[in-house]
């Protein structure tokens, strides 16, 4: 298996709308048909997740070496044979796959897996008022240290990579900057839910907006777990 980290300078997540009912439909094709093609191509899958909340979401996360072999990595695999069999079948399930953030790290990366037993994963999305490096110090400084006494790990910290979008056909969220972190615990969402909210109140004022919270569940080929 080819090493984690050197496939985080640029992450993908990406968060799809799908038509009622049918999100278990396309986690067992894309499992089935996608996983290998898409890292023989050139990326790695760090994530596939069902969102609890939101029925009809589906959220992956994949990670590339650099723009410039995430577009040759896309270009293999969405001009090759598996796309063009099995593509229409994932389309499909889709009304909408352009809520897609594409980021660098801006801090702590994702861990190699472990084995360790599933857990909810959680992603956060921030849209810092200032420089978003002072937010993501900020946040490694004050904010990871009371989540960890709380039970969440936070264990990827991202922000928006401002590199133009090198692969069109697929489009990306742009004129926005975010910082993204991810965390997991095992415990009960309720035993961490109010130090999240004390958490989003204080970040309140260093924030364009409130932040986006996406509780996930891992799927079963999913290496975050």
């Amino acid at each position: 298996m080819t090493d984690s980290a050197e496939f985080q300078s640029v992450v993908e997540l990406r968060r799809y709308t799908l038509h009622p009912g049918r999100r278990d439909e396309l986690i067992e094709l894309f499992e089935r048909e996608f996983v290998e093609p898409l890292e023989a191509s050139g990326m790695r899958l760090f994530g596939l997740f069902r969102e609890p909340a939101a029925p009809d979401r589906f959220v992956w996360l994949r990670g590339f070496r650099d723009m410039e072999s995430r577009r040759a990595a896309l270009e293999s695999f969405y001009y090759g044979p598996v796309w063009r069999e099995h593509g229409p079948a994932a389309n499909e399930t889709m009304i909408d796959a352009s809520d897609v953030l594409l980021l660098r790290p801006s801090g702590p990366g994702f861990p190699v897996p472990d084995g360790a037993p599933d857990s909810r994963v959680l992603a956060t999305i921030c849209h810092p008022l200032g420089p978003v490096k002072e937010f993501s110090e900020y946040f490694a400084d004050s904010v990871a240290p009371a989540l960890r006494e709380a039970g969440l790990d936070t264990f990827g910290h991202f922000e928006t990579e401002p590199a133009e979008n090198t692969f069109p056909r697929l489009p990306v969220r742009e004129n926005e900057t975010v910082f993204v972190w991810f965390a997991k615990s095992t415990e009960d969402p309720e035993a961490y839910g109010c130090v999240l909210d004390r958490i989003g109140e204080e970040l309140s004022g260093r924030l364009e907006r409130p932040w986006q919270r996406l509780e996930l569940t891992p799927t079963p080929r999913s290496l975050l777990r």
